[in-house]
């Protein structure tokens, strides 16, 4: 796939010849330096960006094929997206912020299933509460009980721990990765910890828009071993 992008410089190659698959099930750790192109590959597989060229194809779904309303639905019912700023409604409580998706989606047991995800992040005693009132991490772990409480296929995650300290990011990591296993979601989260990517299952590295390389974790090999 290719995403290039006018400035007032003129056209800009943001992605050039990525060729990306990711196994159902499967831990991806996407590393490179700033500006290789993470976070734009993230949105066109989140159909939030148009591939200027090439095929994009996302949970059985051929996402160029997809007008803007049939994308939306799509995004709804199969991703799940965890920001590092945690995009959470302000004026909405965490149990509404976690329904969301789901009352998008008409479901009747929207709030129910709200509960059930919040507890398993550790929140169901806050589920009155607004983002305002809730610390960093359990802001982020709103985000992550919203974006798991449909069951993703796939989940993406952009530097899911950046504005959090060191132990409140573990937490939530290790909370994204128990969800991804239970649900049997594919997993692709971007980072620049190293320690975090060696615990996915491979590691994609990028570079000027392009993948540089990848490699199996030590982990896995381990395993296979």
């Amino acid at each position: 796939m290719q995403l290039k992008l006018r400035s007032e410089a003129g056209p800009v190659n943001v992605l050039r010849g990525v060729d990306l698959t990711l196994a159902s099930g499967e831990t991806v750790g996407l590393v490179g330096p700033s500006g290789s192109g993470k976070s734009s590959l993230l949105m066109i597989m989140a159909g939030l960006e148009r591939a200027t060229s090439g095929s994009v194809r996302v949970a059985d779904a051929d996402l160029s094929s997809l007008g803007e309303d049939a994308l939306a639905r799509w995004r709804r019912d199969k991703i799940g997206i965890v920001f590092q700023d945690f995009h959470l409604i302000p004026t909405m409580t965490a149990l509404e912020n976690t329904a969301l998706p789901l009352e998008f989606a008409g479901r009747e047991d929207a709030f129910d299933a709200a509960r059930v995800a919040l507890a398993r992040v550790g929140l169901d005693h806050r589920l009155t509460h607004y983002p305002g009132q809730l610390s960093g991490g359990e802001q982020q772990r709103v985000a992550l009980a919203r974006a798991a409480v449909v069951q993703p296929q796939l989940l993406l995650a952009d530097e899911p721990t950046g504005n959090l300290d060191h132990d409140t990011g573990e937490r939530v990591i290790d909370l994204m990765f128990e969800l991804a296993e239970s649900f049997g979601t594919t997993l692709l989260l971007i980072t620049h910890d190293s320690d975090l990517a060696a615990r996915c299952s491979r590691i994609v590295r990028m570079a000027d828009g392009r993948i540089a390389g990848e490699s199996v974790t030590a982990d896995l090999r381990a395993v296979s071993g």
